[in-house]
């Protein structure tokens, strides 16, 4: 089992940045990033990075936002900049075997709890 512990999220004016982070309670993951969810949509990939440092981002925000990883921490960072109205969304902390459509095995996947993005416009 994996514990995942968010904080970061908040209100912000159209353009402004905010920075997300998420620890995980262990080591060897494979894949850590972030997914979102807005109202009546599905939950979908924002950004993911492996432990070699390798990221995946949604094309509407590769050139806005950057993901990191601090393996020695256990802890991946999303910076959000240029924040606009359409990036509102719970943003949920992901943890586990998926890379976009990439599986390796053994599969296991862990969520956090979600934390709110609200852009204004």
């Amino acid at each position: 089992q994996v514990q995942l512990v968010e904080s970061g999220g908040g209100w912000v004016q159209n353009g402004g940045s905010l920075r997300l982070s998420c620890a995980a309670s262990r080591s060897s993951i494979w894949v850590m990033g972030w997914y979102r969810q807005a109202p009546g949509k599905q939950r979908e990939l924002v950004a993911v990075i492996t432990s070699g440092g390798t990221p995946k981002y949604r094309d509407s925000v590769e050139d806005r936002f950057t993901i990191s990883r601090d393996n020695a921490k256990n802890t991946v960072y999303l910076q959000m900049n240029n924040l606009k109205p359409e990036d509102t969304a719970v943003y949920y902390c992901y943890a586990g075997s998926r890379f976009g459509l990439q599986r390796r095995t053994p599969e296991y996947d862990y969520w956090g709890q979600g934390t709110q993005v609200t852009v204004s416009s």
